[in-house]
């Protein structure tokens, strides 16, 4: 069999595996079945996911030029393959963390007990500071007896698996496959943290007083979702019209919200469905599922916007892609469209027009906005951070959990639970992803108002746009590769800085 016929079967094998699999995933994290069944799967594809077929990418990967399209292509396969070593090795681990949180069960007091998925839910709904802290005890208390040790013993498993395909140990291979720094972008983490340091020192105590009745030094993690639930501006985001509203919004844009029956909504209550809303490309482009458990209030319209750029993304992907560059690639790319989307949740104009906010409280939800704005990218930063020393080797396992609460508690100021040392992480350095793409939606944004002027998310000539030069390509570019081609304009936290400034002066 020649290489070329081997990679083809790859690919070709490759994107009906991808297909099964997310089937899987999406059945489970929707509460559609207690728990995906994973290992049926990689059996059945094993002659594409073994050593061989590792071998052949890692060939074909070393062969090609430097800065070749070949060399992209290879680059993507390999990463596949490389992350396949690990998931087809801890498959059964998944399946069982994932029954576990579909099924367990947090015993808040004798009379009240809670899922475990929808802690988050309650949390960010209930009012009284005793009783959120409360439900946070209770829950920590079941996540380090249960959770935690499941989730510790994946990552000590993965690292060995990943250092032993011999590319390196866990960091240099991962920027070895996916063509990001993480030494450079959480140096610039930890001076976006410096330099924000004195902004959140200002406007935190003013929420948490009036938001919640709270001094910062007050605070844990549990309240977090409590203050940027923001009820008070309820009104103005009804359940009823979310989904109306931004589906009017898109088709202003030109472009068909649920891109010809591709996009299947999945916005309603469901036991055993994840509290973390998700998109699910089950077969790109021609099956992606939006999923979400509501929330309540302005949190399910941002949710909702997110998730729908991943979609649109996804099924307006161009069908002829190689199987690369469809089903793999930078999420950067796919998590900055989201972004997009959600970042309509801090436009005036777009507020004005698509929600029931009033001109008086629009000042009001833009400052909140950019405070929220501001949290979470702290938060990442730091979780970048974090995960350096998770996966760097350097640091104990068992002095983690330290580490893990000192970096978060600093950048927030909420107090963080050594619990969450391991579950409050997004594998593979996911938050390399997510930082990338708030930097890389920020250009895009410059972009569009400079071609459709600053409202061009009701401009029939920019959806075309968005779903030809960006969606349509896939993720076959780096998210600094795609800003310089679209902004012509490297990476960076300065535009976010700018933003933050704008909405909390």
């Amino acid at each position: 069999m020649t290489v070329t016929t081997s990679l083809d079967r790859l690919r070709r094998e490759g994107e009906v595996f991808m297909e099964e699999i997310s089937r899987e995933y999406y059945l489970a994290y929707s509460g559609q079945k207690q728990s995906p069944e994973l290992q049926p799967v990689y059996a059945k594809h094993a002659a594409i996911l073994g050593d061989e077929s590792f071998a052949l990418a890692r060939e074909t990967f070393l062969d090609t030029e430097e800065d070749s399209e070949e060399r992209r292509a290879a680059r993507l396969m390999l990463d596949w393959q490389a992350e396949s070593q690990s998931s087809r090795q801890l498959a059964a681990q998944d399946e069982r963390e994932i029954a576990w949180e579909g099924t367990a069960v947090v015993q808040v007091s004798d009379t009240r007990q809670l899922q475990f998925q929808a802690v988050a839910i309650e949390l960010a709904n209930e009012r009284d500071a005793r009783v959120r802290h409360a439900i946070e005890a209770a829950r920590n208390k079941l996540v380090t007896a249960e959770l935690a040790p499941l989730r510790l013993e994946r990552f000590q498993r993965e690292r060995d698996i990943v250092e032993g395909l011999g590319l390196g140990d866990y960091v240099q291979t991962f920027e070895l496959l996916s063509g990001v720094s993480l030494v450079d972008l959480a140096a610039s983490c930890e001076g976006f943290l410096r330099d924000t340091n004195d902004m959140w020192r200002e406007v935190l105590p003013e929420f948490s007083r009036r938001v919640l009745g709270m001094e910062p030094s007050e605070l844990t993690r549990a309240d977090a979702g409590a203050l940027f639930r923001a009820k008070s501006f309820d009104a103005s985001f009804p359940a009823s019209r979310m989904e109306e509203s931004i589906r009017r919004q898109v088709k202003e844009m030109g472009v068909d919200p649920l891109a010809g029956g591709r996009v299947v909504l999945d916005t309603g209550e469901r036991e055993g469905k994840r509290s973390r809303a998700f998109c699910s490309a089950v077969r790109v482009p021609n099956e992606v599922y939006l999923v979400m458990r509501p929330h309540g209030g302005q949190t399910d319209w941002m949710t909702f916007l997110h998730e729908l750029g991943h979609a649109l993304h996804f099924a307006y992907m161009q069908p002829d892609l190689a199987f690369e560059y469809r089903w793999l690639g930078d999420n950067s790319i796919t998590e900055g469209y989201a972004m997009l989307f959600d970042h309509r949740m801090q436009d005036r104009g777009w507020l004005a027009r698509y929600t029931d906010l009033s001109a008086s409280n629009l000042p009001a939800f833009i400052r909140a906005a950019g405070f929220e704005e501001l949290h979470f990218l702290r938060r990442y930063c730091a979780k970048l951070v974090y995960e350096l020393e998770l996966y760097g080797g350097a640091t104990s396992w068992s002095s983690l959990p330290d580490v893990y609460v000192e970096r978060l508690s600093a950048a927030t100021t909420f107090r963080y639970s050594r619990a969450d040392a391991f579950v409050d992480v997004d594998p593979r350095f996911y938050a390399a992803r997510y930082l990338r793409a708030w930097q890389l939606q920020a250009l895009i944004n410059e972009t569009l108002v400079e071609r459709y002027d600053i409202d061009w998310w009701r401009n029939p000539r920019a959806g075309p746009w968005i779903c030809s030069a960006l969606f349509g390509q896939g993720q076959r570019e780096l998210a600094h590769e795609q800003a310089e081609r679209v902004a012509g304009k490297g990476l960076s936290f300065a535009p976010l800085l700018r933003l933050v400034e704008a909405m909390l002066s």
